[in-house]
């Protein structure tokens, strides 16, 4: 959510969050994550995105467009955003901590 709060803080339009790597078969992080968030998080099937991510660089890199190439993914799964009264909570204590560690 700090990634997503400093996106946002230099002007990139985020309208959801991809989940994935390990955390992504959790039903309790595919629970939590758009109240933590605060908006809509997609889940593809598993798969090496990072790798997949890297390729796509690359690949416009050496396409010299000015927009990368369109690769699409299969979401298996789309959670939408939520506001519980405890997600304000959840960042509030991980500011907390995060400024206690690192100052």
């Amino acid at each position: 959510a700090d990634a997503l709060d400093a996106l946002r803080a230099n002007g990139v339009h985020a309208d959801s969050v991809i989940l994935i790597g390990g955390a992504a078969r959790s039903p309790a992080v595919r629970a939590l994550a758009p109240a933590v968030f605060g908006m809509t998080v997609d889940v593809p099937e598993p798969g090496e995105y990072v790798a997949r991510g890297a390729a796509r660089q690359a690949a416009w890199v050496l396409s010299g467009d000015d927009e990368p190439p369109r690769w699409g993914r299969r979401v298996v799964a789309s959670v939408p955003a939520e506001h519980p009264e405890w997600a304000d909570q959840v960042r509030a204590t991980y500011a907390a901590a995060r400024e206690r560690m690192y100052g």
